[in-house]
């Protein structure tokens, strides 16, 4: 007699009010479970991006991409000549650059001082977002 490819159906139990309860899991554990673990062992393992200090090469990235975006918005939206939207995008990257540093450079002292007067106890699993 030929197989089926029908999977197995799990069983059930009735109670007497009409109710139906299942099986618990018997088998491996649940792929969420693994995943928590790892993400947690991983999280302890890995350094916060924002215990590091800002760096000048960060702040030029991210003020390159924001005069990118900027660029395309003059042309496309504004309706402006190639060589104004160039103009006002290199205006918006120099002042981008610094504004982006010195922020970053405020925030990160900001909580390297919260940091040093408060002890680093935290529930696992909880990062700082």
């Amino acid at each position: 007699m030929a197989q089926t490819k029908r999977r197995r159906r799990s069983k059930h139990r009735g109670t007497a009010a009409g109710t139906i309860q299942t099986r618990g899991r018997t088998g491996r554990k649940s792929a969420g479970e693994e995943k928590a673990r790892s993400s947690e062992a991983g999280r302890a393992r890995r350094p916060s991006r924002f215990d590091r200090p800002p760096t000048w090469r960060g702040a030029l990235t991210r003020a390159a991409l924001a005069s990118g975006i900027f660029f395309a918005f003059v042309v496309i939206a504004l309706h402006r000549p190639l060589p104004a939207a160039l103009g006002l995008a290199a205006f918006t990257l120099v002042i981008y650059v610094p504004l982006g540093y010195y922020t970053d450079l405020f925030l990160y002292r900001r909580r390297q001082r919260a940091g040093a007067s408060a002890p680093r106890e935290r529930a696992p699993g909880r990062g700082r977002r």
